[in-house]
């Protein structure tokens, strides 16, 4: 069984997510550091949701849940976190080239989540294509 604050990956590197609401929250910030390789991910999303702001008048942040997740000094903190479906609307302001494999997994991933929903003993197949390793 996953845990319900896991770490997933993506091309090698790692996003933060949490089991929250019957659904994956994951970490904003991680996804941005995954799709522009930007060296201030914080800051790039501070700018990304001021520039949606001022271009079509979208909240960005209105997208996204605080929540809860571990930090890398250990301890938790309080993070801009997105379900699957808000997660697809900011990447869509993002320009990236690395966007749609980056959709293609997020998808993946919540179809598995939908198929163990249908088939608990899937959730007990430890040869799901989405490994989950748990915070420690």
């Amino acid at each position: 069984m996953e845990s319900k604050e896991a770490l997933v990956a993506f091309e090698g590197t790692k996003i933060r997510r949490t089991w929250n609401d019957e659904q994956w929250f994951f970490s904003v910030v991680d996804v941005v550091r995954v799709l522009t390789d930007s060296a201030d991910p914080k800051d790039y999303w501070y700018r990304l949701k001021k520039r949606e702001a001022e271009s079509s008048g979208i909240e960005l942040s209105t997208f996204c849940r605080q929540l809860k997740l571990l930090s890398s000094d250990g301890k938790k903190y309080e993070t801009d976190c997105a379900n699957t479906e808000s997660m697809f609307r900011i990447i869509q302001s993002i320009p990236s080239k690395k966007a749609e494999p980056f959709k293609r997994w997020l998808a993946k991933v919540g179809y598995e989540r939908m198929q163990k929903i249908k088939n608990p003993e899937l959730a007990q197949d430890n040869k799901c294509a989405v490994q989950a390793s748990p915070h420690r």
